[in-house]
């Protein structure tokens, strides 16, 4: 073969190892239009929020509504995500944990949220489980399964867990409490937890399946990650991730996958799928702890 030739097969090989070894991860946030009385109020929120996403390449994202906070300002926030081309999909309208609803009032939460977003631009049948629980008994999982099939509804797992929530919480009340916040500090601390959750997420996908898959995150639409989510997904690149779209990403084989196990509380898909491998620990990785979360908070972030 002639040097030049040589040279361009040896690119091209490169270039599609890295392509096909590249690891995937698409956002979406819950909870959306989430309560907004702290640092910033709706509609400041969303059009922060949208911005970072366009700014840092975040073409697509996907916003599960809970529909309860759907009156003339959460209507407006929810159309202005679906404007910007994010999908708007559901959460229910009260977020109700199944494990303490029956099945009868937990259908019908699914299809009040339904009946309220279902116009939406960019809507899609999608079914984010608040909590992420599917049911504590057979009777709920297969009844919520059954009806979610019956309307054309997909579960839409999540493969990387964290508590961003809880560190929104920890934001919050500290502006409320007037204790100092250093916000670059904020950023570095968000993202160095979310990004170790992902990685061992991502680690025990491998474990198990032989690869990585294509990843969904959990997220929350809050103040935090109205600030921080592009420099989230720019850590992520610099690390070797590719930002998809959640279209993309529940295109991977394991959107086809359903444990038997009926789980009270699930760590999601990646979980799900080591725990039916047999792991029965670590199910949840250590930054999923309030304790350890809130002791890097106060020692990181707030200036005492």
């Amino acid at each position: 073969m002639k040097p030049f030739l040589l040279i361009t097969s040896i690119v091209v090989t490169l270039l599609f190892s890295n392509s096909v070894s590249a690891k995937q991860i698409a956002f979406t946030f819950d909870d959306a239009p989430r309560q907004a009385t702290g640092y910033f109020d709706g509609p400041t929120r969303a059009k922060t929020l949208i911005k970072e996403l366009n700014d840092h390449g975040i073409k697509q994202a996907a916003f599960f509504a809970t529909t309860r906070y759907l009156n003339e300002e959460g209507k407006a926030r929810l159309k202005a995500y679906a404007n910007a081309g994010h999908i708007i999909a559901n959460h229910t309208h009260t977020h109700p944990d199944i494990n303490k609803t029956s099945l009868e009032d937990y259908l019908q939460e699914i299809t009040t949220a339904h009946n309220q977003i279902k116009d939406y631009p960019n809507f899609k049948a999608w079914f984010r489980f608040p909590y992420l629980r599917e049911g504590d008994t057979q009777q709920k999982r297969d009844g919520v399964r059954a009806h979610l099939a019956k309307n054309d509804y997909s579960n839409a797992y999540i493969t990387l867990n964290n508590y961003d929530w809880y560190i929104e919480n920890l934001f919050q009340d500290a502006l409320k409490n007037g204790k100092e916040v250093d916000f670059d500090k904020l950023k570095e601390f968000y993202i160095d937890v979310i990004v170790q959750g992902a990685q061992y997420y991502d680690e025990l996908a491998v474990k198990y399946l032989g690869h990585s898959p294509k990843h969904v995150i959990l997220l929350h639409e809050m103040d935090i990650t109205a600030m921080f989510v592009g420099d989230l997904a720019d850590a992520f690149r610099e690390k070797g991730w590719q930002v998809i779209s959640p279209e993309n990403a529940y295109q991977d084989p394991i959107a086809s996958y359903q444990t038997e196990r009926t789980m009270k509380y699930n760590p999601g898909r990646i979980g799900e799928i080591a725990k039916d491998k047999g792991q029965t620990k670590q199910l949840w990785h250590n930054t999923l702890n309030e304790t350890y979360l809130k002791a890097r908070f106060d020692k990181e972030v707030v200036n005492n």
